[in-house]
């Protein structure tokens, strides 16, 4: 059902007080005249506290500064046609016992004559002898339907018309989704301005302009990323995994029919290359990452982490199509928090575990965590991630392959007189980012002795690092019983 039905149907049952929350109030105006045209809602009011009312025929700037004024005309004008009366940042009036009693005594007359009100804020906060009689409704971000739209208008006059590829089309309605209509405006006249066309230098910009929302708040964070999965060494069951669903998100994908994917679970040691995959999904099927520390969520209020999970989930969704990107999941939800907390870390686990299963909106959810032990059941459970795979200690062969990865980095011209099958073998046990600390250790000691680095410097770094699974040899021990068992996948 879409926003202008549902609310058509809330003004014909007569619902005397419906509360839209949005932070569009132009498109939301737009949007209700559109509705109610030809509705015999002839008679449409709308308030706001500077200007008051500012299309009453009667007296202009009717109640301006005066909440109580505006209400009072509410209750005066003349009731023989449909009337709707749009109040815009009511909401910090509400708590006044004068207007919340003032609203209250309107009940029976908004009953008895086509009259409605609309509140319009962009945050919920209703007194609870009020909470029975208003309907709360949200007035979603533009649709993708309404981004092409616009993004057609915007196109039409320019002399690149017809230029732009079905493919970069939907890149950049893509990219635009989670962005109100006047920031999709602003966003991609600034392409204009620069690049004189839409294309696909266009989506850096889009990107930028969500990076800014993301950086108002303090639970998530924007993160920019150009890993690519090639340079990820091995992991080849979860390269072909996600591989096979790179265009998921597209319009194609949508026709066809495809579920969208929930997200995955990573588990493995640290150094395992979790955050690198990360952030090579975000690069590879071009979306926005959105990190998110667990640890944020949890507030000293009663109530807040709850309230934090909610906020973070709406940033999410708003943002959708995104990559989040759930760090080191199993430090915040583990048994011995539950039992100290009075219950915070359960509810808040309870709420995101509902979402990770419930939600439609495409959030790709990838969550790392380094002991599988210390994850509830509730996060493993069939339903909350696609799947759960587990990156184990490279074999000879990725070792190999890791090696070249960041040789090629550190000298892309040079990098092939390194012997890179005689160091795979000697570091066995060894993480991804074990191997790559071995290449740059053996750089500083070249460094300081003024000349290039070889693989016998990188030998020595190996003879001189103990790998962590030497240290803690248990850690893996539960996750490889669960790989070998098929209970989760190995990467």
């Amino acid at each position: 059902m879409t926003f202008q039905e549902e609310l058509l149907i809330l003004l014909k049952a007569r619902y005397p007080i419906i509360y839209i929350l949005t932070i569009e109030e132009d498109r939301l105006e737009y949007t209700i005249r559109n509705a109610v045209i030809n509705k015999n809602y002839s008679n449409l009011y709308i308030w706001d506290f500077i200007e008051g009312y500012k299309f009453n025929p009667i007296k202009k700037e009717f109640g301006k500064r005066n909440p109580l004024e505006a209400l009072e005309f509410i209750e005066n004008v003349n009731s023989v046609t449909p009337s709707i009366f749009i109040l815009k940042d009511f909401r910090r009036f509400l708590k006044d016992l004068t207007i919340s009693r003032k609203l209250r005594n309107l009940l029976y007359l908004l009953k008895i004559q086509p009259k409605t009100i609309i509140i319009i804020d962009s945050e919920v906060q209703i007194p609870n002898e009020l909470k029975d009689h208003i309907t709360i409704l949200k007035f979603n971000l533009p649709t993708p339907k309404e981004i092409q739209n616009e993004l057609t208008r915007l196109t039409r006059n320019l002399t690149f018309q017809g230029q732009l590829s079905q493919n970069i089309f939907e890149k950049v309605i893509q990219a635009c989704q989670g962005l109100s209509l006047e920031k999709i405006r602003r966003v991609l006249g600034k392409a204009i301005v620069i690049y004189k066309q839409i294309d696909e230098n266009s989506i850096p910009i889009i990107l930028g302009e969500k990076r800014q929302l993301i950086s108002q708040n303090e639970l998530l964070e924007f993160w920019s990323v150009n890993e690519k999965l090639e340079n990820v060494g091995g992991a080849y069951n979860l390269k072909k995994w996600l591989n096979a669903r790179t265009e998921i998100f597209s319009e194609a994908a949508l026709n066809y029919g495809l579920v969208t994917p929930k997200g995955v679970l990573l588990i493995g040691m640290q150094g395992s290359g979790k955050s690198l995959i990360a952030k090579a999904i975000s690069f590879e099927w071009n979306l926005p990452l959105l990190r998110l520390d667990v640890g944020r969520l949890f507030a000293g209020v009663v109530g807040e982490s709850e309230s934090r999970v909610r906020e973070m989930i709406g940033i999410a969704e708003s943002l959708a199509p995104c990559v989040l990107w759930v760090d080191e999941i199993d430090k915040a939800f583990t048994d011995s928090h539950q039992n100290s907390d009075s219950g915070t870390t359960a509810r808040v686990l309870a709420t995101f575990v509902t979402w990770l299963a419930e939600k439609t909106l495409p959030v790709f959810v990838i969550a790392t965590a380094n002991d599988l032990s210390f994850l509830p059941l509730e996060i493993l459970r069939k339903g909350r991630f696609d799947e759960i795979f587990f990156l184990d200690i490279p074999t000879e062969e990725e070792r190999k392959l890791i090696y070249e990865i960041h040789l090629k980095r550190f000298r892309p011209d040079s990098w092939e007189r390194f012997d890179s099958e005689k160091l795979s073998i000697r570091t066995r046990r060894f993480s991804g980012a074990e191997i790559e600390q071995t290449i740059i250790d053996a750089m500083y000691v070249a460094f300081s002795e003024h000349r290039e680095f070889t693989t016998n410097d990188i030998l020595v770094a190996i003879k001189e690092t103990i790998p962590i699974l030497n240290i803690e040899p248990a850690r893996t021990s539960l996750t490889q019983r669960w790989a070998s068992s098929g209970r989760i996948r190995s990467a």
